[in-house]
Parts: structure tokens; C-alpha cells; sequence
């Protein structure tokens, strides 16, 4: 079964979801989708993944990557935005999109907390999903920092 709903989650923030057979890349998506929403309603709470999980129909999703990583996200916020912010080059978290940042914490919750995740997938991933969701050269900032932050973690 296949639907389309917009829906307003964790706040008025809304947003399109398909009902599909979902692999892990569409997972991806839809926890930085989770994590953006978070981001901009401030309301890190991990209940809100239940939520979403009740309102939509999606099928063959990996339940577990999702809960995994937005837990990992909420429970390491501080430090994933350090790393962020240490390897930003003078950018403040709020001069980041929204869209971006929440594309960087999800990676970064794979990097830092999931080592069945390869480092290059992640990152890979993250450029694909910056590409699709944000403005035209995002990508390249979200490699920059996804790649500095992956060299300083290897020292």
C-alpha cells in the first residue's frame, strides 16, 4: 500500500511521507526528517519516534536504525555538536540550516555511536541527502565537516 499524507509532527513543521517498502537509506531520510523537526520545534524527546512511528504506515522500515540513532542522537547531542562546531571553521550552530544540521547529526550519530555503519557509507549518505533536501552546494559543507570531523576522531 502506497499513500501520501502531509502531517504536522513534534510542532507545526510539516512535511510529505510516502507509505512504501522503506530500505535503510529511506530510514536515513526519515530520521534526519525526525531530526530536523526536533530540531526546530526544540522538543528532543525520544516519544516523538513513537509518534511518527504510529502515525505512518511505513513498511520494512528498520525500526531498530531509526530508534538507535535518533537515541544516540538525543543522548549525545552535546557531543555531536561539538564536533560539529569544532570542525565548522568559525560557524555557530545556529548560522547552520536547520536542514544541514540535521543531516550532520544523524551522520554523526553512525560515526560516532555505530560501528556496523562504515565511516565512507555515512558519509556518502549524508552528501546524498543533503543533495535531495537542501540548498545546492550544502553537500559540499556536509563532506567538509563529515570528513574533517572523521580525520580528527582517527588521531
Amino acid at each position: 500500500m502506497v499513500h501520501k499524507e502531509e502531517y504536522t509532527f513534534c510542532g507545526s513543521k510539516t512535511f510529505i511521507v510516502s507509505g512504501v517498502n522503506m530500505k535503510r537509506k529511506e530510514t536515513r531520510e526519515e530520521a534526519v526528517k525526525i531530526a530536523y523537526s526536533m530540531d526546530v520545534n526544540k522538543d528532543f524527546n525520544k516519544n516523538n519516534i513513537t509518534e511518527y512511528l504510529e502515525h505512518f504506515e511505513l513498511e520494512n522500515m528498520d525500526i531498530d536504525y531509526l530508534n538507535k540513532t535518533i537515541s544516540d542522537m538525543i543522548d549525545n547531542m552535546e557531543e555531536i555538536d561539538k564536533h560539529i562546531t569544532d570542525n565548522s571553521k568559525d560557524w555557530k550552530l545556529s548560522r547552520i540550516a536547520k536542514v544541514d544540521l540535521a543531516v550532520l547529526r544523524i551522520a554523526l550519530s553512525e560515526i560516532l555511536y555505530n560501528e556496523t555503519i562504515p565511516e565512507s557509507v555515512s558519509i556518502n549518505e549524508a552528501v546524498e541527502i543533503s543533495k535531495k533536501f537542501s540548498k545546492e552546494d550544502s553537500h559540499k559543507f556536509i563532506n567538509g565537516i563529515l570528513g574533517t570531523v572523521v580525520r580528527c576522531i582517527k588521531k
